[in-house]
């Protein structure tokens, strides 16, 4: 059984820096999609202008995940030794730098940033849930449901204003993915309050026996990630190809565009709600069928072309009740704050190499098949498997034996 938190957070936060604390997380939140959802409206335009291929152009959405995948396994070490404060308050500062870089002329100014804002992005990823475990120990679904929405808002804005702000004058590309750098900046203003805070939320966990067992041991700790990874998988890859899909079912580019920002607003909702259910819930396994349930109804849609508006919308239901779980599951099935980072980071590095290679396996199979039919089929197959990831995520301990 988990620790309550009576048992394991002894310092409640004042009333000034509660305050201060929930703005700085929303604004983290708010900095973790929209530096890479800006570039895929602006790809047809960089691509131009810098005469890259479109193998080359489409790599700049898939470098940030290899990001994700490659430091988050790394963040709660680097946390541990600089402390959690300090380590998200320098992935700031490197995620405005990436973001700046990518304003300077040259593709290997364009990449160098692309690749700091990923690095930048996955730090914050895999310490936010244990940042939120440590200060609010008793609103962890409220908290976490509060960044997921900020995340998904400005993803979708980001999305939704790239392009209309590089028509603006002379701002251009450049321009457009630049002035997300404001935001960057009014992150790092506010964090900046954060670092004269004497007890880092490793602290606490100090002071707890010492667990021997590997995170990576753990049976519960897996189905976590795969849990992580089936729904990262799913929801890039969708990401990627549901336009084509979506044409290919007779509907033009801009309906196919809307669809997809329909998507993005379904998601909205459900990250703010699911949380919320799930921390009050004994476990949340029934919400595991639920959002399994979703999906496959939904990719259903997709894969027989009816309802198909209908079928977009749950399936960003879908989406957001996935994410949210992910999110939870960190904080649940962990006892202190290092476990969520720890398992945070394994989850999110698997999670995020599936999500790098959904839309490449994707893409294969239809040009082996020519058609979406097989594609679809193997993204119904996925929704089962997270199904069966969570019916052991939505219970239980890390540290229970398998």
């Amino acid at each position: 059984m988990n620790k309550p938190a009576s048992q394991i957070y002894t310092q409640p936060l004042t009333k000034g820096r509660y305050w201060i604390l929930l703005l700085g997380i929303i604004l983290i939140g708010s900095n973790l999609r929209v530096p890479i959802t800006s570039v895929g409206p602006l790809l047809s335009a960089i691509r131009d202008d810098l005469g890259l291929s479109h193998s080359v152009a489409g790599s700049l959405t898939t470098v940030p995940l290899l990001a994700f995948a490659l430091l988050s396994p790394f963040a709660p070490k680097i946390a541990k030794k600089l402390g959690t404060e300090m380590t998200i308050f320098l992935a700031l500062l490197v995620l405005t730098i990436g973001i700046g870089t990518r304003f300077l002329p040259g593709v290997s100014f364009l990449f160098i940033g692309t690749v700091l804002v990923g690095l930048a992005i996955a730090i914050c990823n895999v310490l936010l849930p244990g940042l939120i475990k440590n200060n609010f120990p008793l609103q962890m679904g409220l908290m976490t449901g509060i960044y997921a929405v900020f995340m998904n808002v400005f993803g979708a804005l980001g999305s939704g204003l790239s392009v209309p702000i590089s028509s603006i004058g002379n701002i251009g590309w450049r321009g457009s993915l630049g002035v997300w750098g404001i935001l960057s900046c009014l992150a790092i203003i506010i964090w900046a309050f954060q670092l004269n805070k004497k007890q880092d939320i490793h602290s606490n966990v100090r002071k707890q026996p010492t667990k021997t067992k590997s995170i990576w041991k753990s049976s519960v700790a897996w189905k976590v990630t795969v849990f992580m990874g089936v729904q990262s998988f799913i929801f890039y890859t969708l990401m990627t190809w549901m336009p084509e899909i979506i044409q290919n079912n007779g509907y033009s580019i801009s309906a196919s565009g809307w669809m997809l920002s329909l998507l993005q607003f379904a998601i909205i909702p459900i990250t703010f709600i699911i949380p919320i259910i799930a921390g009050k819930l004994e476990n949340q396994r029934v919400l595991a069928v639920f959002t399994a349930v979703l999906y496959f109804i939904g990719i259903s849609g997709l894969l027989l072309g009816v309802f198909l508006p209908l079928s977009v919308v749950v399936i960003g239901i879908a989406s957001g009740s996935a994410f949210g779980l992910s999110m939870m599951f960190f904080t649940l099935r962990t006892n202190d704050s290092q476990q969520a980072s720890e398992l945070s980071g394994m989850a999110q590095c698997i999670g995020y190499l599936l999500a790098a290679l959904g839309p490449i396996v994707f893409g294969w199979l239809h040009d082996v098949t020519g058609g979406w039919s097989a594609p679809l089929i193997l993204l119904l197959m996925m929704p089962i498997i997270l199904f069966i990831a969570g019916m052991g995520a939505g219970k239980g301990s890390i540290e229970e034996k398998a």
